[in-house]
Parts: C-alpha cells; sequence; structure tokens
C-alpha cells in the first residue's frame, strides 16, 4: 500500500524534473555559466536512489540532447557573427570568454585533429567556450560541426551521470550523495582555472 501510495509523488517529481533538467541544461549550453554538469550529476543521484535504470537512461538521453540543441544554438549565433558585420557582437562575446592560451591550443588541436577535438573539449572543463570560438574562426561549417558534437554531448552526458551515479553510491541517503556530487563537479570546473592561476604567479 505504502509503494502505491509512493507512485504518483514519483511520477509528479519526473513529471517536473525532466523537463526541468532538460531546459536547465540547454540553457546552461546557450548561456556558459549554468553548471551543468552539476545538474546532470544531481539528476542522475536521484535517479539512481530510485533503484530505475530507464530513469538513468531518461537522464541521459535529455542531458545529451540538451547540451548538443544549446551547443547548435550558440554556434548559430556565432556564425552570424562571423558571417555579419551586425552580429559579431555575439562572436565577440564568446571569444571574450575564451583564454588567449586556452584558444590558441584549441586552434592547434582543431588544425590537427580536426572536428574530433570536440569531444575532448566538452569533457575538459572550461574546454567548450575556446574550441567552439576556434571552430568559428576557421568557419567550420554547421553541419561538421554538429556531427563532432554529438559524440561529444554523449559523452559529456556519460561522464557526468557517472559522477552522480557513484555520490549515489557512496551515501544511503539522497542528499547526502547530491551534496557530494555537486562538490565534485564544483571541484573539477575549477581545478583547471586554479592551476592556471597558479603557473601565472610564478617567476
Amino acid at each position: 500500500m505504502g509503494r502505491v501510495a509512493e507512485l504518483p509523488h514519483e511520477s509528479t517529481q519526473q513529471a517536473v524534473g525532466y523537463p526541468a533538467l532538460f531546459a536547465l541544461v540547454m540553457l546552461g549550453s546557450l548561456v556558459p555559466v549554468v553548471p551543468t554538469g552539476a545538474l546532470v550529476s544531481t539528476a542522475a543521484v536521484v535517479a539512481f536512489h530510485h533503484s530505475d535504470p530507464f530513469a538513468l537512461l531518461v537522464v541521459f538521453a535529455l542531458a545529451a540532447s540538451a547540451a548538443f540543441l544549446g551547443d547548435i544554438g550558440l554556434y548559430w549565433l556565432g556564425l552570424r557573427g562571423v558571417r555579419s558585420k551586425n552580429g559579431s557582437r555575439r562572436l565577440e562575446a564568446l571569444r571574450a570568454r575564451a583564454d588567449s592560451d586556452r584558444l590558441e591550443q584549441a586552434r592547434s588541436k582543431l588544425h590537427a585533429h580536426g572536428a574530433q577535438v570536440l569531444v575532448l573539449s566538452r569533457l575538459v572543463p572550461a574546454g567548450r567556450i575556446p574550441v567552439m570560438v576556434a571552430c568559428l574562426l576557421s568557419r567550420m561549417p554547421m553541419r561538421r560541426f554538429a556531427r563532432g558534437d554529438v559524440p561529444a554531448c554523449f559523452a559529456w552526458a556519460a561522464a557526468y551521470q557517472l559522477i552522480g551515479i557513484l555520490g549515489g553510491s557512496l551515501f544511503p541517503e539522497p542528499w547526502q550523495g547530491v551534496v557530494a556530487a555537486v562538490a565534485l563537479t564544483l571541484v573539477i570546473g575549477a581545478a583547471p582555472g586554479l592551476w592556471r592561476r597558479i603557473r601565472r604567479s610564478r617567476p
């Protein structure tokens, strides 16, 4: 009887949580300030504690598809900046978010490996925007960018979902797993910037 009473509550959570996850991840891909990795890990923790493999599959599919659509939207806006003087502000806004050293590294890797570098850019914290700007400056067509971005988004969603599953498996309560997963994703995201500051502070 208790389990029957829980089902409507779980269905309500899923009905609200899944669209919210999709919308926030897509927004975070369009506006690179939302911690999308932490969102995916949190959703994975909740799905893990529901002991529902289908819920984990849905989280993965929603996260990957939302990230892809957000990337495509942002790249489309950037292409308008490349092709139009009136749209150049969008490109400059993206370029301002890319560290100059990382942008040069991204351009050299793009020249060496092509669209395959998109996969690595999604997995490396703060690596997406420099590579995307490098693709824009090289005038990579939208179709080629999209082909490279599909496996990148799959790999990104899988990586952060695994962080959530790890956090959920280590702690008995969902909130504990959420805290652990969010903390880990924030540490991963902050590590490259901290390392760059340490390198620059050295004589």
